[in-house]
């Protein structure tokens, strides 16, 4: 039969140093070469990524800085459209008060006080369309 192996404390102590020594080798200080070369790799990836992330930001204020201009013509142009509203519905109110005016009027005189409120109609819708041509 075999001789069977046992583990004596000089041969424990053996393999306990041996594997000590090879741990401690994973800690072994790099070459000052290697140091700067790992460092300036490390800079590099660092500084790419810094770059990338600052592109990012410039690409996502710009789209804002857009969306806001759109933004503010829209809204420009709804003020725009809201105060020619207002100017033709003043000046279509104004023409029916005229008109009803006109109405204590007779024969040539109602004809030409109902042509002067007219006339007074069409020339503010052709003001509101000069102040706000985008709209009338």
């Amino acid at each position: 039969m075999g001789k069977v192996l046992t583990m004596t404390p000089k041969l424990l102590g053996i393999f306990a140093a041996v594997s000590f020594f090879a741990l401690a080798g994973c800690n072994k200080a790099e070459s000052p070469n290697e140091v700067r070369h790992d460092v300036a790799e490390t800079q590099q990836d660092a500084n790419q990524n810094l770059t990338n992330e600052q592109t990012e930001q410039a690409e996502r204020v710009a789209e804002a800085n857009k969306d806001v201009a759109a933004a503010e013509q829209d809204a420009d142009q709804e003020r725009a459209g809201s105060a020619y509203d207002v100017a033709v519905t003043r000046a279509q109110g104004e023409h029916d008060v005229a008109i009803q005016k006109c109405e204590a009027q007779s024969g040539d005189a109602q004809k030409a006080c109902k042509e002067q409120a007219d006339a007074a109609l069409d020339a503010a819708k052709a003001d509101a369309r000069a102040k706000y041509p985008d709209r009338g």
